[in-house]
């Protein structure tokens, strides 16, 4: 089986940041196929960070050069900082590990922006 807990999530005015982080534990093979998703009320989730081919990353427009993806190998954790909060940032985040054909995600993480 495979965990995944995400915390950091808060309050923040606008303009301020916030670091998201998801500790991986269970069945781990590699933490290289990870990545940050978002879900706002009424919203479909989207992805907000990933990792790929092993390294390269990829953002969505709406957050490239705010948020920033990194991981820890040795620790199994992956994390997101988050500068330049927007009140559109306010969302579940959730943590996904795509593994053995399999997506697995965390319990989520409140992220509130005020404006």
């Amino acid at each position: 089986q495979v965990q995944l807990v995400e915390s950091g999530g808060g309050l923040v005015q606008g303009g301020g940041s916030l670091r998201l982080s998801c500790v991986a534990s269970g069945s781990i093979f590699s933490i290289n196929d990870m990545g940050w998703y978002r879900q706002a009320p009424g919203k479909q989730r989207e992805l907000v960070a990933r990792f790929i081919n092993y390294g390269s990353t990829n953002y969505p427009d709406s957050v490239k050069g705010r948020f920033t993806i990194s991981r820890d190998n040795a620790k199994n954790t992956m994390y997101l900082q988050m500068n330049s909060l927007k009140p559109e940032d306010t969302a579940v985040y959730y943590c996904n590990l795509h593994q053995l054909n399999q997506d697995y995600w965390g319990q989520g993480t409140q992220v509130t922006v005020s404006s």
